[in-house]
């Protein structure tokens, strides 16, 4: 009976965490900026997915397996070189104003590839424009991931927007190879070039209307190489293997990706014999997948660790892989291709999540641009590998070597990909005590939620003396309970209660304590560090004036 019991009440705390996430993810869609940012996104991802099979289609017609290789080298290998360096202008310039130059400069290279595809012109034309157009790309995705903590109002609604990147992204495996796969029965290349350039002029008017709180940390550029800037994201990786290590698997899920992209043209043209409709619809299969994988990174929201999810996301992308080496029939092979984009959401969603978690928001974009090139070449590699690998060999031993490199991580990278999980998450009502201090409520959710992860519990009884005027300042205090009274050279000048902050005039002015702070009654307060406030508060502006702001209110006696 006892079983029954503890076993109903799982269930429902299981039922309860769904429904908590979902009304989580609902709210994402509520915030007009955070529904824009995303909106927009979703043209982008179409426009990604169908050009890209456009091009393929167009390669493998104009020389066959061999030239749907080297097209997916000409465009991956230079987006890959220029997505970091483009990334610097994500922390160094208003991201939302980058996201509407990123998603201007793809209208009018989408328009151009369409025009050169229209008119017949020669493929080195064609190539050289589709090549200039995947290379623009790379300017979006960094920009739009290193927004969100900006716009996102809470942690818990920031890991539901990246699930909602993967819900749209997954959809768009889906849907952009099937619109492509459509408009290729009826026309050509160069009309799904066409139709994607109008959806992303439409998310260019999204995203010019998209406004955040926050701005860039410029001042951190001053005095710095422009090698430096641009290398700044690689200097984080190489400091920390653990948002490494999540790149690492990202950029292995990539590399599988772009043996895919061979391996379904290949099979399409010349195993089934379903032609250009069945490389989209194929393509299609892994879009399906991953849209119901999606569903199941809802549960992500509430989950306190990611690194099972990753380790069951690499699974369950990989083995179906490897297995599709054994499959004869069509029909059969999309079924596998659907559990690996399952298993491809998985890894996707649970490796941002934790590695945005990691890297601090002023390197942010960079990483994620390192992350963006890194996708890019690995993709490239894929593609170059999976050619060779179907000359050599055949189809099936370039899909069963993939499938291997999915699963070689669960066995050699299991301790790693716990030290890169972000592990428990922050206590709510902690995170919510310390966004209504006014000096952290401009923190992104992201610096925030880092900001309560090194906090800690300080108590004192009513009488103690918890700073004292000419002491050197080492730490800054939020009461969470209890009242304390401010004194300045023995008289009274302020009493603090619950939500009250103190200690960050010697912090931040790197002067003496300016006063004493006493409990009155017993005192329950979270605790920050020098450092770790400093970190904190010092890369964002609109925190720094909030800081000057009480300061100036204190020292008023307001």
């Amino acid at each position: 009976m006892r079983t029954d019991r503890e076993e109903v009440g799982r269930t429902r705390n299981v039922l309860a965490e769904l429904r908590g996430s979902a009304r989580v993810l609902g709210d994402v869609l509520a915030v007009p900026d955070l529904r824009r940012a995303e909106l927009a996104f979703v043209g982008f991802n179409m426009a990604e997915w169908a050009t890209f099979i456009a091009v393929l289609v167009y390669a493998f017609e104009q020389g066959g397996a061999g030239a749907v290789g080297l097209v997916s080298v000409i465009q991956l290998v230079p987006a890959a070189v220029f997505a970091p360096l483009a990334s610097v202008l994500g922390d160094r310039r208003r991201r939302e104003a980058m996201l509407v130059v990123a998603y201007g400069v793809q209208v009018v290279t989408m328009s151009s590839t369409a025009a050169a595809l229209l008119l017949d012109a020669p493929a080195v034309i064609v190539y050289a424009l589709a090549m200039v157009a995947a290379t623009g790309l790379t300017l979006v995705r960094p920009l739009h991931e290193s927004l969100l903590p900006a716009l996102a109002r809470s942690p818990d609604q920031l890991t539901a927007g990246y699930v909602v990147d993967g819900i749209i992204e997954n959809l768009s495996v889906m849907a952009g190879p099937a619109l492509a796969g459509a408009i290729l029965a009826v026309s050509g290349p160069g009309s799904v070039y066409a139709a994607m350039a109008g959806a992303l002029a439409i998310s260019t008017i999204l995203a010019a209307r998209i406004r955040t709180r926050t701005t860039p940390a410029a001042g951190d550029a001053r005095g710095r190489p422009a090698i430096g800037e641009v290398l700044a994201g690689f200097h984080v990786l190489g400091r920390d293997r653990r948002p490494l290590l999540a790149v690492g698997l990202l950029s292995t899920e990539s590399f599988v990706l772009g043996i895919l992209d061979v391996a379904i043209v290949v099979l399409a043209f010349e195993v089934f014999g379903s032609g250009q409709s069945g490389a989209g619809w194929l393509n299609a299969a892994i879009g399906a997948g991953a849209l119901l994988g999606s569903v199941a990174t809802v549960a992500l929201i509430a989950r306190r660790r990611l690194a099972g999810a990753m380790r069951v996301g690499l699974l369950l992308y990989g083995l179906p892989v490897a297995l599709l080496a054994g499959l004869s029939g069509q029909g059969g092979a999309a079924a596998a291709l659907a559990a690996a984009g399952a298993g491809m959401t998985l890894v996707d969603v649970t490796g941002r999540t934790m590695l945005q978690r990691l890297v601090p928001d002023e390197t942010l974009s960079r990483v994620f641009g390192v992350l963006e090139g890194a996708y890019m070449i690995s993709e490239a590699a894929g593609a170059a590998a999976a050619a060779i690998l179907v000359a050599v060999l055949d189809v099936e031993g370039a899909l069963l070597a993939g499938g291997l490199v999915l699963v070689a991580p669960c066995l050699l990278a299991g301790r790693r990909l716990a030290e890169a999980d972000v592990g428990p998450r922050v206590p709510a009502v902690q995170l919510k005590l310390l966004h209504s201090v006014p000096i952290f409520a401009p923190l992104p959710a992201p610096d925030l939620e880092r900001v309560a992860q090194h906090a800690f519990a300080v108590s004192a009884a009513a009488g103690d003396v918890v700073i004292r005027e000419g002491d050197e300042g080492d730490r800054f205090y939020v009461i969470r309970s209890g009242v304390a009274v401010v004194t300045r050279a023995g008289a009274p000048v302020a009493t603090l209660g619950p939500g009250e902050c103190f200690g960050e005039i010697a912090l931040l002015r790197d002067v003496p304590r300016t006063a004493t702070v006493t409990a009155r009654t017993e005192l329950e307060l979270l605790a920050l560090e020098r450092r770790r406030f400093l970190d904190a508060v010092l890369p964002h502006r609109a925190s720094l004036q909030a800081s000057d702001e009480l300061i100036e209110a204190r020292s008023a006696g307001r």
